[in-house]
């Protein structure tokens, strides 16, 4: 399985739940690294590694796969073998 194989599989309930607070976290980081004022730079550095955890978390949450739907759909679009006689 590639990885637009798996991005498009189904994904577990608990990895949706990571995806999503993945997402705030890179947005909320990126708000504050844009920020127009001017902010400490141990916050703009804390901000900006907390941006790379969330796309990380993010994008490691949106390739994991839901082995029993996939094998439930493997299972349903086999064709069945009818035998002679």
């Amino acid at each position: 399985m590639n990885v637009l194989d798996r991005a498009k599989a189904p994904t577990p309930k608990f990895f949706k739940v990571l995806r999503t607070i993945g997402l705030a976290l890179l947005a909320v980081s990126g708000s504050i690294v844009a920020a127009p004022i001017a902010l400490p730079t141990v916050v703009v550095t804390v901000a900006g590694y907390a941006a790379v955890a969330g796309g990380v978390l993010s994008a490691v949450s949106q390739i994991t796969v839901d082995e029993k739907s996939i094998n439930k759909d493997e299972a349903d679009t086999e064709p069945e073998v009818k035998e002679n006689g």
